[in-house]
């Protein structure tokens, strides 16, 4: 158990920006994003044990982090305000290159937003997205496809739609 705790930390410490990043897609800001993170490396430590395979670490903590960040949101019953500036600030600090179509993909429905996040973001194929999202891989296609479509539709000149969105 304490070798697969080491492992599990020493994960994080290498990828912390990508977990980092998978929440903030989620929670859209930066409190929210770090509460996510803490409650999710505090719940992989609680639990493990429940890791068959120390391979599949990145995807199982990858999934610890998307359940934790839903549950988080869903709970949470305040609404915050941020302005443009503080919105423009926290992209920047989070090192996204294009916050054009960065923006674009934050106004995508959750289930569109986490598959381009992770597939385009993160470098993730559609069979570790499937594994995270607890999902059948036709669905994640899908889901990509659909995200994508939407996106070239919002960003509403061919120019400005992103090279690195193309399959």
């Amino acid at each position: 158990m304490q070798i697969k705790k080491e492992k599990l930390k020493t994960y994080v410490t290498n990828n912390i920006d990508k977990i980092y990043r998978l929440a903030f897609s989620y929670a859209k800001n930066q409190a929210d994003a770090e509460d996510i993170v803490n409650e999710s490396i505090k719940r992989a430590l609680h639990s493990i044990n429940s890791l068959k395979k120390d391979y599949y670490m990145g995807t199982w903590l990858y999934r610890i982090v998307v359940n934790t960040a839903n549950t988080y949101l869903k709970s949470k019953s305040k609404i915050i305000y941020i302005d443009d500036i503080a919105e423009e600030t926290l992209v920047t600090e989070d090192n996204y290159q294009d916050t054009d179509v960065y923006n674009q993909v934050m106004k995508l429905d959750i289930k569109y937003r986490e598959v381009i996040v992770l597939k385009y973001y993160e470098d993730m194929t559609f069979e570790q997205i499937a594994d995270i999202l607890n999902e059948n891989i036709s669905t994640i296609k899908t889901r990509l496809y659909t995200a994508l479509d939407k996106l070239k539709i919002a960003l509403n000149k061919e120019g400005d739609f992103d090279e690195r969105f193309k399959l």
